[in-house]
Order: structure tokens, then sequence, then C-alpha cells
């Protein structure tokens, strides 16, 4: 016969377990802003202090579109037109990259 604190524990276990794979595949922005860095920064200003490099818009730009949603990014991401170059990156990545990109977003 389980106890009230052994149910408390199993509780406890059976929530920590449901909820451990949606928090291990959640987006991380600062990640984000360094694959921008590696893969985005020679074209695109990324971060405050950095330098563009090209024609490209500014993140804070992109962010602050009215019309930019993590739906419309990803989308881009997946299928650029020229002169961005296709980026084959991992889905995680991707998230990562739309996280760091929202997150420029002015409130």
């Amino acid at each position: 016969m389980i106890g009230s604190r052994g149910r408390l524990w199993i509780a406890a276990g059976a929530f920590m377990a449901a909820t451990a794979p949606a928090a291990a595949q959640a987006a991380d922005a600062v990640n984000g802003l360094q694959l921008s860095r590696q893969w985005c920064s020679s074209c695109h200003l990324v971060e405050a202090g950095g330098t563009a490099r090209d024609s490209a818009p500014s993140f804070p730009g992109i962010s602050n579109d009215p019309a930019t949603t993590p739906q419309r990014l990803r989308a881009w991401l997946a299928a650029p037109h020229p002169p961005m170059p296709g980026l084959d990156i991992a889905k995680a990545q991707e998230d990562d990259i739309v996280a760091y990109l929202m997150s420029l977003k002015s409130q």
C-alpha cells in the first residue's frame, strides 16, 4: 500500500517525465544569437553594436516589422530567395534563430 507521501512522489515524477521532453525542445534565443553571429552576420546586422556588411535588413528591423511572425520567419529560413543562401540547418537551430529574432521585437 502506498501512503500519501508515496503518491506525491509518484505524481511529481510523472509530471517531470511528462514535461521534460517539452522543456528539452524549447527554443534557445541565446543559442540563436550565436548561430546568427556565425551564419548571418556576414550580411545582416544581428545585434546592437555589430556591423552590417551588405544591404540586407537588420535583425531588429526584421523583428519589428509588423508582418514578422515566427511562422513567416520559419518559412523564410526554409526557402529564402537570392541573394540569401539556402541554409541547411536543423529544426532546433531554426527554432533558436527564430527565438532570437522574436526576442528583439520591441514591446
